[in-house]
């Protein structure tokens, strides 16, 4: 890299930052460098699950952040103590369950476009940016640019701002803007751009089947407002582009469809050279099958750093993939020039944040103010799709006797469904709430409200969400059964906003977006009219389907 390059957008160095990068990277060792083009993902907060990592000495940790905030700050400052070059330390900021512990139960990203109030997001963006400081974390994998073009994309769904592009970039600007303002480099993702192919690159390599028109019109337009707003890094996911590789490539055949995470064309000719992005490329994480079903890990991880990815994100065995890098600048694979340029992309996206300097005392953290930023966007989220039969509000003079048919709270990371709090909450106020056995047969006239909960947010590794009615009642007989037609009956969605596909004659319909026991409250005090319902969709909940309006 070029002096003018680290002086110019998004890293604005100045010439003592500058100098650091330079003499930085002459001190490094090879030995170094290799192990500098590596980010760990920590498996635990303990000592013992995290020195591995912290002996391999690595450019970069991804951390899950526990409650103790203290004693986070101290892990990183282990890290750091030992580590050549001050760590990235990087998280998922995405909100909902994705928030850090300790602090504000946040919406996430499509519950921030149904409110879709763009001075709200970057006040949660901000507080969420002052308890990424608390813990150390100064690298989000966010925001999403993803479009939620194809309801059956799991992988999308409640991550990003919706469908609608302009709502999109402004919020995703202002959530980077406000991030960035506090000191968290933003990664914008998932480069080339998701969410028009309803697969999971966890599973599989997804495909941007747009033309080059249509790719300008849509993610162009997103990455391009991103770059010029100052986005700091993008994440290359493991998605193809045909268009683009075809209109370099006049027989493409396969490459068409190479992940854009190891193609040099979409990578470094598309992302740096047609869209001028200066600033670093993470890959995505290494482990997905929308990678290894590719090649094999030894072809990969040098064919990343060649593509353009400085960054290379998690490890299967970090001393293996420390010697594929190796044999592959023994072989010629892979150069030094390029392993150079990689490093001093990290270190100058270190000096942008100031990690080269001496670290500042913590910036103020007001909790109290920040639960009351997380609970008004989160009063205001919940959705009244639509109530066909004037269900609403709920009362237990009328609606006493509830009857709640859920599968839980599913999380990706967790191996068994978690309970909803809403029935308790009903109880509080004085419902009688019984909770629905699977194969059970069910007595219309013993209630006065069937109710339905769903609590499936964006499922990593899922492949679809959809309302799975066997699952849900049991058993063959009872999956068939539909109790609106006797009694009133209610489906929330407490996640993924198009379950009305599934149920489209469903009479009363409510999206909320996120799980969290704060959003169960909101949902609550709405449903007793308490609350005004959000009437904004930041999709379309009817899937397409006409019917499911009526």
């Amino acid at each position: 890299m070029r002096d003018d390059q680290f002086a110019a957008k998004p890293f604005n160095l100045d010439t003592a930052s500058i100098a650091w990068v330079r003499a930085t990277l002459a001190r490094l060792t090879p030995d170094e460098k290799i192990r500098q083009l590596f980010n760990l993902r920590l498996r635990g907060n303990d000592a013992a699950s995290y020195a591995p990592a912290r002996d391999f000495r690595p450019g970069g940790i991804t951390v899950t952040a526990g409650d103790d905030w203290p004693a986070q700050r101290a892990m990183v400052a282990e890290f750091n103590a030992t580590a050549p070059v001050p760590l990235l330390v990087s998280s998922d900021l995405e909100g909902s369950r994705m928030s850090i512990p300790g602090g504000g139960e946040y919406p996430n990203p499509l519950a921030l476009a149904a409110v879709d109030d763009v001075a709200l997001t970057a006040a949660v963006s901000e507080a969420m940016a002052l308890e990424a400081n608390q813990v150390g974390v100064n690298w989000s994998f966010t925001p999403v640019l993803d479009i939620n073009a194809k309801f059956k994309s799991a992988i999308v769904a409640t991550r990003g701002f919706g469908s609608n592009v302009e709502t999109i970039e402004k919020h995703a600007v202002a959530q980077m803007r406000a991030f960035q303002k506090h000191g968290v480099a933003s990664a914008i993702k998932h480069w080339p751009g998701e969410g028009f192919d309803d697969r999971d690159q966890h599973l599989v390599t997804t495909v941007n089947p747009l033309s080059m028109e249509e790719w300008e019109a849509h993610f162009g337009r997103l990455y391009r407002a991103a770059i010029e707003a100052g986005a700091l890094s993008v994440m290359a996911g493991h998605i193809a582009l045909p268009s683009y590789v075809r209109a370099s490539m006049s027989d493409a055949g396969v490459e068409a469809y190479r992940p854009a995470s190891i193609s040099r064309l979409l990578t470094h000719n598309l992302l740096r050279e047609k869209l001028g992005f200066n600033g670093l490329v993470v890959s995505d994480a290494t482990g997905m099958a929308g990678l290894k079903s590719w090649s094999p890990r030894a072809d990969y991880l040098p064919e990343l750093i060649n593509a353009g990815c400085d960054v290379i994100l998690f490890a299967d065995n970090a001393d293996l993939d420390y010697s594929f890098i190796a044999a592959a600048l023994d072989d010629g694979r892979l150069s030094w020039s390029r392993v150079d340029d990689a490093i001093m992309r990290q270190l100058a996206l270190k000096a942008a944040l100031g990690l080269h300097k001496p670290a500042k005392p913590l910036p103020a953290y007001d909790a109290a103010a920040s639960k009351r930023i997380a609970d008004e966007a989160t009063r205001r989220a919940p959705t009244l799709v639509k109530d066909t039969q004037s269900l609403l509000p709920l009362s237990p003079h009328k609606h006493k006797r509830v009857l709640v048919f859920s599968t839980g709270i599913v999380f990706p990371f967790i191996p068994h469904p978690l309970p909803f709090a809403l029935p308790d909450m009903l109880r509080d106020k004085g419902f009688d709430v019984t909770m629905a056995q699977p194969g059970s047969w069910v007595n219309p006239k013993d209630y006065d409200l069937i109710l339905y909960l769903f609590g499936e947010e964006t499922l990593l590794t899922r492949g679809h969400i959809f309302l799975d009615w066997l699952r849900l009642n049991g058993d063959f007989i009872t999956a068939m059964q539909r109790y609106w037609t006797d009694v009133p009956t209610l489906l929330i969605s407490f996640g993924y906003p198009y379950y009305l596909y599934d149920a489209p004659r469903a009479p009363t319909y409510i999206n909320t977006y996120a799980t969290t026991d704060a959003m169960q409250r909101a949902v609550v005090e709405a449903l007793l009219g308490n609350a005004k319902w959000n009437r904004n969709s930041p999709v379309d909940p009817f899937a397409g389907d006409e019917q499911a309006k009526y």
